[in-house]
């Protein structure tokens, strides 16, 4: 049985919700905020867009970070790389199918702070 898909309410940029969702991870948190800005209807595309924000600013610190710890933070780093390769892929087309997927801990953080926008 597949989970059930919700059409996602209209984009107030006039283009697709669901191709802005993509979108909103392309540019990592670069777009995420662009949207964040323009973005005034759409909670799909605010979430996606918060989201985006709080991911990728959070493991931009979390590189930065393990860079200053010698041979084990290197390593962590060079796991972390492809691990967020993937992940960015997969957020960009769970986006475009027009899915609410929400992350772990950030996901309900993006939702709070989407609505409060």
């Amino acid at each position: 049985m597949q989970a059930p898909r919700f059409v996602p309410d209209r984009s107030s940029t006039g283009i697709d919700s669901r191709v802005v969702g993509l979108l909103c991870y392309l540019g990592v948190f670069v777009t995420g905020l662009l949207f964040l800005a323009i973005e005034k209807r759409s909670m799909f595309v605010k979430f996606h867009a918060m989201q985006s924000v709080v991911l990728f600013a959070g493991l931009f610190v979390l590189n930065i970070v393990l860079d200053f710890i010698p041979f084990i933070g290197w390593f962590l780093g060079l796991l972390l790389t492809p691990l967020s390769f993937v992940l960015w892929i997969a957020l960009m087309l769970l986006a475009l199918q027009g899915r609410w997927f929400k992350l772990p801990i950030i996901g309900d953080f993006a939702e709070e702070q989407a609505y409060k926008l």
